[in-house]
């Protein structure tokens, strides 16, 4: 009985390895189920969150929440907030850097309107935000804190219109973001979660660029320095038995792909992890370029 229950816990052991090893789904083609093709567990058990930054939000974690972001950011905004009863929600919200909500593509949208964001919404609140909403405070009088107040939401939405649905969702191809000082040397797939893009580079130079989808917050898709470690032209999903095409594999089971969910559906949806491309022709001519043993850089 005992050596059953040792089996038992060794076989449970290998399933949660086995798991962790795919977090975009179980990587292998659909007629081999060859092991010697599949990322070692070592690789795959990588923490998603090795490199954080201040931009970093920890994936599951309740006080990550929009509300809960929104008043960590700013405890006396949210005392001052609470102790006037009259104030609406709407006025009470504080959004700063490192939030993630609806109100922050929004706020992203309406910046657009204004000229001083050119990259489509995202919902999340970096760099890019926090300098527009900084040259919104400058020229219009208000302290340039780089958080949203009530008094500079105020303003912002007095001076804008209500966002359409396609100015929160752009259907266009995203404007490329700055990229990473770690992209500037080598051969490099550069991918911005603030923009959404991808830029392919040599050496500096930005050869082709293209939208990218990432994981959701249960899902994410790990940030870092990483190489690809192998390509498969054809490939699937074991756990999710999706088809990934064209897929680059740079962490663990994470990989860049094509996606025809997201080609359809856009932002909408999110990916289990992976990197999804949604211009099928664009990412076949980067996967013929790339090489294993290229550089990823997954940043904010």
């Amino acid at each position: 009985m005992h050596r059953q229950r040792v089996m038992a816990r060794t076989l449970g052991l290998a399933t949660a390895v086995a798991l962790a090893a795919t977090a975009c789904g179980s990587q292998k083609t659909e007629n081999t189920g060859s092991a010697s093709t599949a990322p070692s567990a070592s690789a795959a058990v990588t923490t998603p969150e090795s490199s954080p930054s201040s931009d970093d939000k920890p994936a599951g974690d309740p006080s990550a929440s929009p509300a809960a972001s929104a008043s960590s950011a700013s405890p006396s905004a949210s005392a001052s907030a609470s102790s006037s009863p009259s104030a609406s929600p709407s006025v009470k919200a504080v959004m700063a850097n490192g939030d993630d909500s609806e109100q922050v593509r929004e706020l992203q949208a309406r910046l657009k309107q204004l000229k001083l964001m050119s990259v489509a919404p995202t919902g999340f609140y970096g760099s890019k935000t926090t300098t527009a909403v900084k040259s919104f405070q400058s020229r219009n009088g208000l302290t340039a804190s780089g958080s949203v107040d009530a008094e500079t939401w105020k303003k912002i939405q007095g001076l804008t219109k209500k966002p359409t649905a396609d100015e929160l969702r752009p259907p266009t191809v995203n404007e490329v973001d700055a990229p990473d000082p770690r992209c500037m040397t080598g051969r490099v797939m550069c991918i911005s979660k603030e923009s959404r893009t991808l830029a392919w580079m040599i050496d500096g130079k930005v050869i082709s660029t293209m939208d990218v989808r990432f994981g959701s917050e249960n899902t994410p898709t790990r940030e870092g320095v990483f190489d690809v470690g192998w390509k498969a032209k054809e490939w699937t999903s074991t756990i999710y038995h999706t088809p990934m095409p064209y897929a680059m594999f740079f962490s663990g089971g994470q990989a860049v792909h094509y996606s025809a969910d997201f080609a359809a559906r856009g932002y909408s949806g999110a990916s289990h992890g992976c990197v999804n491309v949604r211009d099928k022709a664009k990412l076949s001519k980067l996967f013929d370029d790339v090489k294993v043993g290229d550089k990823v850089v997954v940043y904010w």
